[in-house]
C-alpha cells in the first residue's frame, strides 16, 4: 500500500529504498502506526528521512500522496508568506475604530480568512477586507486589529488571536556553518582497517568452516585483531583572505585532532599556496621540506588541504615567493600541487567560500584537485571521494 508513496519520496529527492520498505513494512506488522494516518506520517517520517533537509521533501509528499494537496497550492502558499514578510506601514486608527475591531471572535475569523482566501487574487496592502499587510484586516501580517490572524513570523503588534502558518514548506540547508559535532560524524565515514598483530582473536566464521569441513569435529581459529590503518595529512591554508573562517578550520583541526580512528594524523600549515615547505606551527615558523615530507608520507595517505584558494595569479606561476624552500628550483606553486596531487591519489581541497566565487586562481587549482565546500554535505562528499579515489579533474 505504501510502495507507491516510497517512488514519490525518492522522486522529491528523499533516499528510500528497499531497507526503508521492509522496515515500514516490519512497522505496519507491529502496529505501531496505532492504526491511524497520524501514526503512520510520525512512523513513516522516523523511519524514511535520514537528513535534516529531506524533513520538506518527506512533508510535500505526504500531502500530495494521502491528502490529495497538490505542488500548486505549496507554491501559492510560499507565494503567500514571502509577501507577508514584507509588509508595508500601517496607519493610525482612531479609538472609535479599534473599538469596532474588537468585536470578532476566533470563529468567525477563521472562517472569514478561509472565504477570503478563496476569492482573493493578489497581494493586498492597507486595507480592511483581504488578507494582507498594514491594515485593518484581520487576516494578516503589520496591521493593527487587536483580534485576528498573524500569518507568518514577520513583524506585528503582537495581538493577533493566533498565528498561522508558522510551519513554512522550505529546504533546510545543508550548507550550514559547521559545528564540531557536524564535523566528526563526517571524518568517521574516513575509516581503513588491516588485520596485523598476534592471532588473538576469534574467527567465527572461519572456526565454523573448519568445524564443518573436519566432520563437526571443533577446530578452532583465530585471527589477529582489525586495526586502523588510515592516515591523515592535513594542510591548512592560514593568514590573509583565510581570517574570517578561522573558527570553522578551528573546528576541522579540533575534531581531526580527538578523531580516535587515525592511525597517524599530521597537520602543517601554509599561506595561500603550498610551494617548497609547509609549517609546523600557525605562525609559519618551524618549516618543513615538502620533499622529505612525501618520502615519509606514502601514497596510501590521505591529504586534505583546507583554504580559499583565492590569491593573486602570480602565486601560482612564480617559484619567488618569500615561502618557497628554494627561489632557485623554478618550480612555480602550480608545480608542487601537481606533484602534491600525483603523490597522493586519494586528495580533496575543502573550500570554506562558497562555489559561485571559486574563479579565478580556484578555477585553476580545481583542475588539479577535487574541491568541496567545507560545509556538511561538501565534507560527506569529501569524505566519500577520500575513500573511493579516483581520476583528478
Amino acid at each position: 500500500m505504501f510502495v507507491e508513496f516510497l517512488y514519490e519520496l525518492r522522486e522529491r529527492g528523499v533516499k528510500v529504498g528497499l531497507h526503508e520498505s521492509v522496515a515500514l513494512a516490519q512497522a505496519l506488522g507491529l502496529d505501531l502506526h496505532r492504526g491511524t494516518l497520524d501514526g503512520f506520517y510520525e512512523m513513516a517520517r522516523a523511519l524514511c528521512v535520514h537528513r535534516e533537509q529531506d524533513l520538506d521533501g518527506f512533508d510535500r509528499a505526504f500531502a500530495h500522496h494521502f491528502h490529495g494537496v497538490p505542488d500548486e497550492g505549496i507554491a501559492l502558499t510560499e507565494e503567500l508568506l514571502r509577501w507577508l514578510q514584507d509588509p508595508v506601514a500601517r496607519r493610525q486608527l482612531t479609538a472609535e475604530e479599534e473599538q469596532l475591531l474588537k468585536t470578532m471572535n476566533l470563529a468567525e475569523v477563521r472562517e472569514q480568512m478561509l472565504q477570503r482566501l478563496k476569492e482573493q487574487g493578489g497581494r493586498h496592502d492597507r486595507g480592511n477586507k483581504w488578507v494582507g499587510t498594514g491594515g485593518t484586516s484581520p487576516h494578516g501580517a503589520g496591521g493593527t486589529n487587536p483580534a485576528g490572524i498573524k500569518v507568518g513570523d514577520g513583524p506585528g503588534g503582537r495581538g493577533a488571536l493566533e498565528v498561522a502558518g508558522e510551519r513554512r514548506f522550505r529546504d533546510l540547508r545543508s550548507d550550514v556553518t559547521l559545528d564540531t559535532r557536524h564535523i566528526e560524524v563526517a571524518l568517521r565515514r574516513l575509516r581503513a582497517f588491516v588485520r596485523e598483530g598476534a592471532l588473538d582473536e576469534l574467527d567465527i566464521e572461519g572456526t565454523i568452516d573448519q568445524t564443518a569441513r573436519d566432520a563437526g569435529e571443533l577446530s578452532i581459529k583465530l585471527r589477529p585483531p582489525r586495526r586502523s590503518n588510515l592516515r591523515v595529512l592535513l594542510l591548512l591554508d592560514v593568514g590573509g583572505s583565510m581570517d574570517p573562517h578561522a573558527e570553522v578550520c578551528e573546528r576541522l583541526f579540533s575534531a581531526a585532532r580527538r578523531a580516535t580512528h587515525f592511525k597517524e594524523l599530521r597537520t602543517y600549515y601554509f599561506h595561500n599556496c603550498i610551494y617548497g615547505r609547509v609549517y609546523r606551527s600557525a605562525a609559519l615558523s618551524r618549516g618543513v621540506d615538502l620533499l622529505q615530507l612525501l618520502r615519509e608520507c606514502d601514497p596510501t595517505w590521505r591529504l586534505i588541504v583546507v583554504g580559499d584558494a583565492s590569491m593573486s595569479p602570480w602565486e601560482l606561476q612564480s617559484a619567488g615567493s618569500r615561502w618557497s624552500w628554494n627561489e632557485e628550483s623554478g618550480a612555480p606553486g602550480l608545480a608542487w600541487l601537481a606533484h602534491l596531487a600525483q603523490h597522493f591519489p586519494h586528495a580533496a581541497w575543502l573550500n570554506p567560500e562558497r562555489e559561485s566565487s571559486w574563479f579565478g586562481t580556484a578555477e585553476i587549482i580545481r583542475r588539479v584537485f577535487r574541491m568541496y565546500r567545507l560545509s556538511q554535505e561538501g565534507l560527506l562528499e569529501a569524505a566519500h571521494h577520500l575513500m573511493r579515489g579516483g581520476a583528478r579533474r
